[in-house]
């Protein structure tokens, strides 16, 4: 389409503040977004929508003017809502720059324009883009009852015989087709979707999988949202974005058809956004609460804090008896800071990363229960960010116990470091890449404000020990500050190798050159508690087998096994091995 067919439709209410002779431009899709540097995202011929809200002094808009004019944009139209009249710099800046500007009223909403554009610029199946903006102009104007992103998906199965899928960064289905991807096609396609942004291909990334080829599109924050990434890093959001993987390859498709995607993945957008915008709630009671634990408040204030939060975490159910804090973080290498030495190596580019909406952002994700109910299974979920750390207060309702077992009450089901992070630890990989790193803490479960602080500060100490071992993602609970697992990753690592190989070197040689099995058996017989018959039966072996290879283990490294200290010296260098 052409830009001055924009004028022509009254509906859209645009009016034309500069421009009149580059009117004949075409318009290839359109993008909305209050960033100062949205250059990232745009690829040409787009119709750039803006509430001006990055507008602050009149030397904001040469800057801003100048990177749509180099990424070829066919024009700008700014909302009247933010300011009123449109800023007369900016109008200049244009003016220099042969850009064509359009001011929209207050009334017209940008989803209206994105509709018609993305109808006219859609020459292929135009008539079914018309039903999918539509039906989803009709679900934004009536909120959650409108069926989210499930009305976009199904029309374009039903009008373009295309299977998709909306999912999250970790491979979360948040909307999709009738069948459902299993949960191990989802991770692997959230993966494939984030090494491919990191290295930064362009989309749409292709990936095969099971046999079948899916297309996937990023559906990247608008800009109008709550948490709008500020800088054009793409680790700033990777982490966070949608995206639509489509059964189909997308290599041999027209543009008119690849343009048609595109506009379905801005229609999508709008659902995060507002998803986005709901959890302010949430958030900024998460932060109050955090304030007044990390202020030591008094616990009578505290818990009327909490009162006034449980109702909204927990709708229906009253207060929660008990509460969990999970703390996380990640780290990139380019910072150089904090934890990223521990398995990341220091480096990278000179641009700075607020990592606390991005924890924040990712624990939300991570702590999403898969069997909770509505819409958007998020909302019992409150995560407030601190400095490089997000923190999140989990409501644990108390779950009745069994009436026929033995005692009465209820039981309390508390998250599980390892459990969180086991289907989620593959795509969180890919998108950390070989520079970013996420460890997480986890607390006991508390049932007063008193405990909040203590559970605080669990959390903290639990995701340092995470933080002290290796990988790329990695997470430690309450239960291992009570063992000997929280001492040994803080071991140096110089001390780590000598000790373990005093004692264990000698014992590979020997299996090396003779086969003999002798760290299998040091391993079965400590498990064993020095048992000889358990462990002779556990390694299929006569017990006079089981005593010749403790012998020559302990002639090998010249220690006892009968002593509970030498037992305990092979337990730790196994451990650290």
């Amino acid at each position: 389409m052409r830009l001055r067919a924009l004028l022509e439709n009254d509906a859209l209410g645009l009016r034309l503040l500069g421009g009149e002779d580059e009117l004949d431009r075409g318009v290839r899709g359109v993008m909305t977004t209050d960033l100062r540097d949205p250059s990232r995202y745009l690829s040409g011929g787009e119709l750039v929508l803006t509430g001006l809200a990055w507008w602050h002094t009149a030397a904001d808009s040469e800057p801003f003017v100048r990177i749509l004019a180099t990424a070829g944009v066919a024009g700008l139209a700014a909302g009247e809502a933010e300011l009123g009249d449109i800023p007369a710099d900016l109008v200049e800046a244009c003016s220099r720059h042969r850009l064509p500007l359009f001011a929209v009223n207050e009334s017209v909403a940008f989803a209206t324009i994105t509709e018609y554009v993305v109808r006219q610029v859609s020459g292929e199946r135009a008539d079914d883009l018309a039903a999918v903006v539509d039906r989803h102009r009709r679900l934004m104007t009536s909120g959650p009852a409108g069926g989210g992103p499930e009305v976009v998906l199904d029309l374009l199965g039903s009008d373009l015989d295309l299977r998709a899928w909306v999912l999250s960064p970790t491979g979360r289905q948040i909307a999709g087709a009738d069948k459902a991807l299993p949960p191990a096609v989802s991770a692997a396609l959230a993966g494939e979707h984030l090494a491919a942004t990191r290295i930064g291909r362009r989309a749409p990334h292709r990936a095969t999988i099971g046999g079948a080829t899916y297309s996937l599109f990023p559906i990247r924050n608008t800009g109008r949202g709550a948490a709008a990434p500020a800088s054009r890093d793409v680790r700033e959001s990777v982490l966070s974005d949608w995206l639509l993987a489509v059964e189909a390859d997308a290599g041999d498709w027209p543009a008119a058809r690849l343009d048609l995607l595109q506009g379905v993945t801005q229609l999508i957008a709008v659902e995060r956004d507002r998803r986005e915008a709901a959890r302010t709630v949430r958030r900024r009671l998460a932060q109050e609460v955090l304030e007044l634990v990390q202020a030591g408040a008094a616990p009578a204030e505290i818990a009327a804090r909490l009162r006034v939060t449980a109702p909204v975490l927990l709708p229906g159910l009253g207060t929660a008896p008990h509460w969990q804090v999970v703390v996380a973080r990640v780290d990139w290498a380019q910072d150089g800071a904090g934890d990223a030495g521990a398995g990341v190596a220091a480096g990278g580019t000179a641009t700075a990363i607020e990592p606390g909406p991005v924890a924040q952002s990712l624990l939300e994700e991570i702590l999403v229960d898969p069997a909770a109910a509505g819409a958007d299974p998020t909302d019992r979920i409150a995560v407030a960010h601190t400095g490089d750390e997000a923190i999140a207060l989990v409501p644990l309702p108390a779950v009745p116990a069994d009436p026929d077992a033995p005692g009465t009450g209820s039981t309390v089901a508390g998250l599980h470091a390892d459990a969180l992070l086991n289907s989620v630890r593959d795509p969180l990989s890919a998108g950390l890449a070989d520079d970013g790193r996420l460890t997480l803490g986890v607390s006991a479960a508390v049932s007063s404000a008193e405990g909040l602080r203590g559970a605080l500060e669990e959390a903290r100490h639990a995701r340092r020990v995470a933080a002290a071992r290796p990988g790329r993602v990695c997470a430690a609970g309450h239960h291992e500050l009570a063992s000997h697992v929280l001492l040994l990753p803080f071991v140096p690592d110089d001390v780590r190798r000598a000790f373990t190989a005093r004692l264990l070197d000698p014992l590979s040689d020997y299996d090396r050159r003779h086969r003999a099995e002798l760290i299998p058996t040091l391993e079965a017989f400590l498990d064993c508690d020095g048992s000889w018959t358990r462990c002779a039966t556990r390694l299929h072996l006569h017990v006079n087998t089981l005593r010749y290879r403790v012998g020559r283990i302990e002639q090998l490294t010249g220690r006892d096994l009968s002593r509970l200290e030498d037992k305990l010296d092979f337990f730790l260098a196994l451990r650290m091995s």
